[in-house]
């Protein structure tokens, strides 16, 4: 092929069967689940291939500052396209293939989940230039991975006939998750694991979405062509976007085209979808423990412990999960993984605020996390990174004392302009205009301590914002 392939990455799912460490706040995605760097991190080290041009990124609101920052830390470049609400994987696959389509109505795009993992590099490399191959020449190429189990987790595939001289081969159904028993006998007759990383030539994939879904298609269109640039990332137009129907690529298009086809992928893939997934991947010893952090065994076998806070000791106990966070802490029955999806819509109907929010909650300027709260107080840490600054803001319910641990802050307060030093503090009265920035060089770290009738993060009046978040 004479073009690059397009990679393009989904980055915006929340990855709730992964909690406590999964949480919409910071979602699996952007977790080093497996390996030093998030599953983010990997997924665009895995494109660092000559056959793919610059990566694609699309996410959400929430999550662009984390996908930009998780960029820079591995040295790499991506468009990074926001999403305005979530609507499945059907009106992203579209965005994906008119951006392609901008470049060259031939352009092959190969859009990938970000939340994968693939062990085999160059059986990857092997693979993608097949699907690459058999996209070009007009199919709608999905990864077919070859089955390790009978898993009851995944979606499969069955072949059909060759596609040509090369690897793929027509899809001759789709199937949804079986029982055990079917899942067993899909194995022996070779299914394949629905991946859902797909491979598509950009028009081939408009002409289809076209005659099946052509809503989605006007409303993609209309939202890309409304997008605006915004801090560097490319914004989609909401009104438009929310035009789409909201509906998965497989539903919208694989299951109802006849250009569908398949290449067999046996690299090594997981899309961690569980700790179960989690645990087969990590390091074991002896007795089959997989330990991450600290954590402890005695006459334990087969446990797997997460925990990079609180000593978390199991004894005398087999085939369980321990994962400790700061303020949670899940014990799971191994095979019992895809319940943990269910225990957090439980968590979230009881207004329990770690269904969802980390203890350190991250912005665009570093993060905050909280220490201690009571009626009238709150204690936070706060971090502001190099060059960074908060908006310029007032509080109507409460007054905040800093006390600087790490580096100088500089502090805007009310009409004075201050520069406050490590072992330094200043005080913040309640309705006072401020902003805290960091000018330095290195991180500046602060004690926060509010005090007042209302703590809530919704007390804040932004008056202006260099992250385009300003009160209206």
């Amino acid at each position: 092929m004479a073009r690059k392939v397009l990679p393009v990455i989904m980055c915006g799912g929340a990855g709730t069967r992964v909690w406590p460490e999964s949480r919409e706040s910071m979602p699996k995605q952007f977790i080093p689940l497996i390996g030093a760097a998030s599953t983010f991190q990997q997924s665009i080290k895995r494109l660092s291939d000559l056959m793919f041009d610059e990566p694609v990124v699309v996410t959400n609101h929430d999550y662009r500052f984390l996908a930009r920052e998780q960029l820079e830390e591995i040295g790499a470049k991506a468009t990074i396209v926001i999403e305005p609400t979530r609507r499945d994987s059907g009106p992203a696959v579209a965005i994906a293939a008119e951006i392609g389509a901008a470049r060259h109505p031939e352009t092959v795009v190969a859009v990938f989940a970000a939340d994968h993992v693939v062990l085999d590099q160059k059986s990857f490399l092997a693979v993608c230039a097949a699907a690459a191959e058999a996209a070009a020449k007009g199919a709608i190429v999905t990864l077919g991975v070859t089955p390790t189990e009978p898993a009851i987790g995944y979606g499969y595939i069955r072949p059909g006939e060759p596609l040509g001289s090369g690897a793929a081969r027509r899809v001759a159904a789709f199937v949804e998750k079986p029982d055990l028993e079917t899942a067993k006998r899909y194995l022996a007759e070779g299914y394949l694991w629905n991946s859902g990383n797909f491979f598509f030539r950009a028009d081939t994939m408009l002409e289809e979405l076209r005659a099946f879904e052509p809503e989605m298609v006007e409303a993609t269109v209309a939202a890309l062509k409304a997008a605006r640039r915004d801090l560097g990332f490319l914004a989609l137009d909401k009104e438009a976007f929310e035009r789409s129907p909201k509906k998965s690529i497989d539903y919208a298009v694989m299951e109802r085209t006849q250009r569908a086809a398949v290449v067999p992928a046996d690299v090594g893939w997981s899309d961690i979808g569980n700790w179960d997934a989690v645990w087969k991947l990590s390091p074991h010893d002896a007795n089959g423990n997989a330990i991450q952090g600290n954590g402890f065994t005695l006459d334990a076998k087969n446990v797997h412990i997460r925990s990079n806070d609180l000593l978390t000791a199991v004894v005398g106990v087999d085939d369980i999960e321990v994962v400790s966070t700061q303020d949670a802490v899940l014990v799971l029955k191994r095979g019992q993984g895809d319940k943990v999806k269910d225990l957090v819509e439980a968590l979230k109907r009881g207004q329990h605020r770690e269904a969802t929010e980390h203890k350190r909650i991250y912005r665009p300027w570093g993060y905050y996390q909280s220490i201690d709260s009571g009626p009238r107080y709150q204690v936070k840490r706060i971090l502001v990174a190099p060059g960074r600054q908060l908006s310029l803001q007032k509080h109507f319910h409460r007054a905040e004392h800093w006390v600087v641990v790490k580096g100088t802050a500089q502090v805007t307060r009310g009409a004075e302009d201050l520069m406050v030093h490590e072992n330094e503090s200043v005080y913040l009265p309640l309705g006072v205009v401020h902003r805290l920035a960091n000018p330095g060089k290195i991180d500046l770290e602060l004690i926060e301590v509010q005090t007042g009738s209302y703590l809530g993060e919704d007390d804040i009046v932004r008056v202006e914002d260099v992250y385009n978040r300003a009160t209206s």
